[in-house]
């Protein structure tokens, strides 16, 4: 049987991952960073931790428990992540580092405690959490953008320095899917940014507030996680995975536009989204 360690498995796109892989017959290893969902995940079945990927101890825990438990991991999917919306010059370097030690630095610990056990096994599949802002940024959205860009450079190297091994680098850049990601980001952006003070008050309050709090995703293209948890089983049952998968057409549309317009142009047509 084959395993996996899922980071963020609270809900959405983790969540749905763990159901979908655990129903086909996968040993999923469903982890989280808060107690109440942990244990919402062991009554729902899981081999679950308590893991915070910003916290180097848990992680390695989580790893020694599972190769204790099965002597192999297979695959890790790096899911944990959160949006920190706000125009860049609200942004202040604090809260940019706090998108970081999450959604880069977090992601770059689980990757590095994992492969000696992999180079040891000498296989195993990891799958890197991108977006299609990793492929094309949006006004407000510029920490997250960034987070997700260098996720993109770091799998991107990774992939050619593990090129003679059979350890694969998966990225998965996912469009609008439906999840708690937006009510994450309504908390970030009210505790980060200064909005009656802002340049950008006026679109705030017109514009991503409205976006942001509203509870019907009215996004167009938008998927349910279940999009993504099925392409996670694809990687899991094939003995080649590829190098990017992309998930909802705004993935497939806006990396097209990004590979044959000039930057300008493109720029102009991402203002408007």
């Amino acid at each position: 049987m084959q395993n996996i360690l899922i980071t963020g498995c609270s809900s959405g796109i983790g969540l749905e991952s763990a159901k979908t892989l655990k129903q086909n017959g996968i040993k999923v290893y469903a982890s989280a960073r808060k107690e109440e969902d942990v244990e919402m995940l062991k009554k729902l079945g899981f081999d679950t931790f308590l893991l915070d990927i910003r916290n180097k101890e848990q992680i390695a825990k989580a790893l020694e428990q599972i190769i204790k438990n099965d002597n192999k991991i297979d695959a890790v999917f790096n899911n944990a992540g959160y949006g920190q919306p706000g125009a860049l010059e609200d942004i202040s370097v604090d809260a940019l580092k706090e998108q970081f030690e999450t959604n880069v630095f977090g992601l770059h610990e689980v990757t590095r405690q994992v492969l000696p056990y992999m180079r040891a096994q000498a296989y195993g599949k990891i799958i890197q959490h991108s977006s299609v802002l990793g492929i094309i940024s949006l006004r407000f959205r510029g920490a997250y953008n960034a987070s997700k860009y260098a996720i993109e450079g770091l799998a991107d190297t990774l992939r050619l320095e593990l090129a003679d091994t059979n350890i694969s680098i998966s990225t998965i850049n996912t469009g609008p899917v439906t999840s708690k990601f937006r009510e994450n980001a309504v908390a970030k952006f009210k505790e980060n940014v200064n909005q009656e003070n802002s340049f950008y008050k006026k679109e705030y309050d017109k514009q991503l507030n409205a976006s942001l709090e509203d509870q019907k995703d009215k996004t167009p293209f938008n998927l349910p996680a279940s999009s993504v948890a099925n392409v996670i089983l694809k990687i899991m049952n094939t003995n080649k995975p590829k190098p990017r998968y992309y998930v909802t057409k705004a993935t497939y549309i806006l990396g097209f536009l990004k590979r044959i317009l000039s930057t300008s142009l493109l720029d102009k047509i991402l203002k408007r989204i």
